[in-house]
């Protein structure tokens, strides 16, 4: 039993056997650094039920604490707060008990419903850009924090491959193109594809210029440009099975995905399973059509149909067009419910994507609930607000976007940069420091993304994710480093993985423990919140008191032996924490720095 729950318990035994009350439940708050304490037992939410002066009340209850729990040693109230000590025996044996726990902080096995987590998500149009790279830090973080908070969980995504997005790269190609190939342009395959997607736009541009002067409107000029007709013909041969445009198709769609592929292993993410919207862009439509049947939908004069959600709060949403094809929602809707035909065990999905769809969720999260369907009050939407640069806006189609690999690439350059003015690489051979590197840059970019909570937008400073001071990755790298540099020199030291309840703490020890204690709590936190940035801010907080810890304690030079064993031990378990903290944000630790 964690501890807050056996206070939790005592103080309710304590408030019925002093004033005959039965609380339903009691605020806790971690003791303000400057009063004396560990935890603090809020007394106000209490006088809804208790009659009298806060501070007596604090003081009856801190009494019966200080009598009833071996882990209380002393109390103190100030005005509404009751401010309790815990017994230096309980941390030495929290610390006893979690010393050889390899996972520290994640729970052990599946213990929680399964869920879905979806993410990345692209068009095959364009290679993937700064926003993708958000998109899939949130999501893969959060998958596994909820594997470390209990559950088991499916990674996917849907691949965006149809649709008029990838015929303007496929005319593209076939016309500016010359057979150019991967191979023969030494481009990778998606961005390739997605030189063609911005020499589309610019044809397209000059040709609505070229009407527009020629004296048609600007609107009418826009949808009647040649090379935009040429697209919709293509697109409509597509789905009529063109075999001439299938192959096409086929074949720079694999382009994109080879490319794909090679950013995704950069970026150390990856996934269980993939869903393509060439195969699922007609799920959906017979379950429209037994939901009109049962009076989920309605269906207007035109032939169209419809769900009405203004009880809701909501409008009006279409499911069906008048000619009976599939819309966007009506593809989710089948997807959906086909996932959980894939994978029965699933009990929730969760979808990262940018904040701009908040409504589609909404809709669609409803309208599988109006369906009837148990698992759809256990979806959520991880939306996320965009990513800025110091430059502005990014706009793919006409290519001002900041490609993914080309900002990986950057980042590392920007590490060796800053690592090399520091001097703090003696003795790396090359391969080491480059490998060095990509681990401080990758974990500088990932850091920073990840530490800001997903709802806020993000202005992303390159340069000063990379800093080696304050909260950013190498920071925190930096001091797992430091912590690994003192396990080696202690590496000939004989070490005992239990220690006696008697040994004296110093307040610095105490302070680390607490904040160790605070691990597997926050895994919970974050998984229920769907949010790395506890994590990542957690671990910056484990990283400064480790630090308050070295400057102030002497570890490897301290004279008493046990007390050496004590803290290289709490050393090396905090190192543990970070490498399992960093691991839940996907971002490595290095053994040197």
């Amino acid at each position: 039993m964690q501890l807050q729950e056996v206070l939790e318990q005592k103080v309710k035994e304590g408030v019925q056997a002093i004033f005959g009350v039965q609380l339903s439940s009691v605020e806790f708050q971690p003791t303000r650094k400057d009063f004396q304490g560990d935890v603090t037992v809020v007394v106000f939410p209490m006088l809804r039920m208790l009659k009298g002066n806060p501070v007596q009340i604090g003081n009856q209850i801190g009494e019966y604490l200080e009598n009833h729990v071996d882990e209380v040693s002393m109390y103190n109230v100030v005005k509404g707060f009751l401010n309790l000590v815990i017994s230096e025996k309980y941390y030495i044996e929290f610390f006893n008990a979690i010393c050889s726990q390899k996972n520290y902080g994640y729970a052990k096995g599946n213990t929680k419903d399964a869920i879905m987590v979806e993410y990345s998500s692209p068009n095959t149009n364009k290679p993937l850009h700064l926003g993708h790279i958000r998109n899939n830090l949130l999501g893969y973080s959060v998958a596994e924090i909820l594997k470390a908070a209990g559950h088991k969980v499916y990674k996917t995504q849907i691949i965006n491959d149809r649709g008029i997005h990838i015929c303007k790269s496929m005319l593209a190609w076939q016309k500016f193109g010359d057979g150019e190939t991967p191979e023969s342009s030494g481009l990778k395959g998606d961005h390739l594809v997605g030189k063609y997607y911005v020499a589309f736009d610019q044809a397209y541009k000059a040709e609505i210029a070229e009407l527009v002067a020629k004296g048609m409107q600007k609107d009418l000029a826009e949808k009647g440009a040649p090379i935009l007709v040429e697209a919709q013909e293509m697109l409509r041969k597509w789905e009529a099975g063109n075999d001439e445009i299938v192959a096409l198709w086929k074949k720079m769609n694999g382009w994109v995905y080879e490319g794909f592929d090679t950013t995704y292993k950069n970026m150390g993410v990856d996934f269980d399973t993939l869903y393509y919207e060439s195969d699922t862009y007609l799920l959906g439509r017979d379950v429209v059509k037994d939901g009109l049947e049962k009076g989920v939908f309605f269906k207007k004069d035109d032939g169209s149909v419809w769900i009405d959600l203004t009880d809701e709060g909501l409008d009006e949403k279409i499911v069906l067009r008048s000619d009976g094809t599939a819309v966007y929602m009506t593809q989710d809707i089948g997807t959906a419910i086909q996932r959980v035909t894939d994978f029965p065990d699933i009990n929730g999905m969760v979808y990262t994507v940018g904040n701009e769809q908040d409504y589609h969720f909404k809709v669609l999260f409803l309208i599988l609930k109006k369906l009837g369907y148990s698992w759809a009050g256990k979806l959520h939407h991880l939306s996320y607000g965009m990513v800025d640069l110091p430059s502005g806006k990014m706009k793919s189609r006409e290519g001002t976007v900041v490609d993914a690999d080309d900002l990986m690439d950057s980042m590392t350059q920007t590490a060796a940069s800053i690592s090399e003015e520091l001097g703090k690489l003696e003795g790396y051979s090359d391969k080491e420091k480059q490998k060095l590197y990509k681990t401080i840059g990758l974990g500088a970019l990932k850091y920073y993304i990840l530490k800001v909570d997903p709802k806020k937008r993000i202005l992303f400073n390159p340069e000063e994710s990379v800093d080696f001071q304050g909260n950013t990755g190498p920071f925190i790298q930096y001091t797992y480093a430091r912590i690994q540099s003192i396990l080696r020199k202690a590496d000939d030291m004989a070490i005992t993985n239990a220690f006696e309840t008697t040994l004296e703490l110093h307040q610095k020890e105490k302070e680390l423990l607490k904040q160790v204690q605070l691990f597997p709590e926050t895994v919970q936190m974050a998984a229920e919140q769907y949010s790395p940035a506890l994590i990542a801010n957690y671990t910056y907080d484990l990283v400064k008191e480790f630090n308050s810890f070295y400057q102030q304690v002497s570890i490897l030079g301290e004279p008493n032996e046990t007390k050496r064993q004590f803290r290289v031990q709490l050393a090396k378990k905090v190192g543990g924490v970070i490498q399992n903290a960093f691991r839940l944000l996907g971002v490595e630790v290095p053994e040197r720095m």
